[in-house]
């Protein structure tokens, strides 16, 4: 007869039901609060409306299309549903992540670790 180590299967299989229970009401309670909208959010938004405004910066020869966005385009972009489904998170997040972009400055989540 062989010993095995360990708890029986009885506990085993009680301790993996509790598990699996308390797991299921984590996620019950996170997809409740947060439902479509994922806790970082708001960086996802900001992140949208930085990397957008940055190619339209690269993009633009003459400058004008950047004096544009720092003009208001941002917002009306935002407005016309033009910042996609990442500016639906935080519409004012991607409006501050595209005003920085457009200006040049450096993303306000660069070098943070979380």
């Amino acid at each position: 007869m062989h010993r095995h180590e360990g708890p029986s299967r009885r506990k085993f299989v009680v301790s993996l039901a509790a598990a699996v229970a308390f797991a299921g009401a984590v996620a019950g309670l996170l997809i409740g609060q947060y439902d479509d909208r994922p806790p970082w959010g708001t960086d996802i938004a900001y992140e949208g409306g930085f990397v957008q405004a940055s190619r339209i910066r690269g993009y633009d020869v003459d400058g004008s299309r950047t004096k544009a966005l720092l003009a208001g385009e941002c917002v009306l972009m935002e407005r016309q549903g033009m910042g996609g489904e990442r500016a639906v998170h935080d519409p004012a997040a991607w409006v501050a992540g595209c005003l920085d972009g457009a200006a040049g400055r450096p993303s306000r989540n660069q070098g943070i670790v979380r």
